[in-house]
């Protein structure tokens, strides 16, 4: 529901969360490959679940990237009613 005090000009950081996604996709990569090279198969499944959350996350991203920007009400449209204020 619209309040009127959000900001006009608000935007998601999307493109600073995408790389912040391929940074921790590079690691869980790396971490899933390290500890099943050296025998610890708990840990690279930890990681393999990570990794998955990641990609998961990245896709989310991307689509609302895609999605380009949403209309937002300017100042001169009035906040609206709660639900049970309507008439």
């Amino acid at each position: 529901m619209r309040t009127g005090s959000e900001p006009t000009t608000a935007r998601s950081a999307l493109r600073a969360r995408f790389w912040l996604c391929v940074w921790g996709l590079l690691w869980s990569m790396l971490g899933t490959a390290a500890f099943a090279v050296v025998g610890r198969p708990g840990w690279a499944a930890a990681c393999g679940v990570l990794w998955l959350v990641i990609t998961i996350d990245m896709t989310m991203v991307l689509r609302h990237i895609h999605q380009g920007p949403h209309y937002q009400p300017g100042r001169d449209i009035p906040p609206y009613l709660p639900p049970e204020n309507r008439t």
